[in-house]
């Protein structure tokens, strides 16, 4: 079996299949890694979501904020922004049988063979990946408890508290959880969070720094691959630690990496998310993706 990990798709599905066909994936004999946000922004959140639970066998996936926002629009269709390209998914035919999947995923995936956490956006500094897969647990057994789902994702949206506290209980409790998790990208060394600065490294607030470049992280040794941080390219200096959003929704690329080999392959995007004329490599992309998501 050969594992293929793919950044953010949100719903650009053509240059999936672009990078499916370019490494003759196999369902049933491969395994496809998401890093979440399957969907909104791009033109074919539907189709998208359709074509991954068709081979939901297949697939690893861990859920982004995207994708949790879709549950929540799910439960309240007020909740959809401007931009958002989420309503063909909740008005269509089977939209129960797709949400029901969704909230099926984890937060974090660990593959103890490999020795390789998958997450949307990152793991915090302050915590060892034990503590990161029980607190991840946490909001998964929420978003599956029918009577927990629907309090967690009203209670979802928000910035604090800002750092994480043992103390800290209910649905305040999974908030935090769930940005760390899905919307993360700088911190202090004791995971104090900026959800405000969503642009390249050298934008970080001052003593504030991205999740993974803290010296003192506990998961150090560990292997991460996660999404979620268009503005860095696929760039990522810290050993072991793999960024896999391109911005392929942002007409950048998108990007697939075998998990075993690290080859990373590429498919160019158009400034809509559809598949482009050409491919290229993740050391190639072309022009910088906004940063605003």
């Amino acid at each position: 079996m050969t594992v293929y990990a793919v950044g953010d798709l949100q719903g650009c599905l053509e240059p999936l299949k672009c990078l499916l066909k370019r490494v003759s994936f196999e369902p049933g004999k491969d395994q496809l890694w998401l890093v979440g946000d399957l969907v909104n922004r791009g033109p074919q959140s539907l189709e998208t979501l359709r074509f991954l639970y068709a081979m939901r066998d297949s697939l690893v996936c861990v859920l982004g904020n995207h994708d949790l926002h879709l549950l929540a629009a799910g439960r309240n269709i007020e909740r959809l922004k401007k931009g958002d390209t989420l309503r063909e998914i909740l008005e269509a035919p089977d939209a129960s049988e797709l949400l029901d999947w969704l909230r099926q995923q984890k937060l974090l995936h660990y593959d103890a063979q490999r020795d390789i956490a998958l997450v949307h956006a990152g793991i915090p500094p302050q915590w060892t990946l034990k503590k990161a897969l029980r607190c991840a647990e946490e909001v998964e057994e929420a978003l599956r408890d029918d009577n927990r789902f629907e309090p967690f994702l009203d209670g979802m949206y928000g910035n604090e508290p800002a750092k994480w506290d043992k103390e800290l209980h209910g649905v305040t409790r999974l908030r935090v959880i769930t940005n760390y998790f899905t919307r993360m990208r700088f911190c202090t060394a004791e995971g104090k969070l900026d959800l405000k600065s969503k642009e390249g490294l050298d934008s970080a607030p001052d003593g504030y720094a991205p999740w993974f470049s803290h010296k003192d992280r506990k998961t150090k040794g560990l292997n991460i691959i996660f999404g979620h941080w268009a503005a860095l390219e696929g760039r990522c200096d810290e050993p072991g630690v793999y960024a896999l959003d391109t911005g392929c929704v942002w007409g950048n690329v998108m990007t697939m990496l075998n998990v075993d080999t690290r080859q990373r392959i590429s498919c160019d995007c158009d400034e809509h998310g559809n598949l482009a004329a050409s491919t290229q490599s993740a050391s190639e992309a072309g022009p910088s993706v906004p940063a605003s998501r």
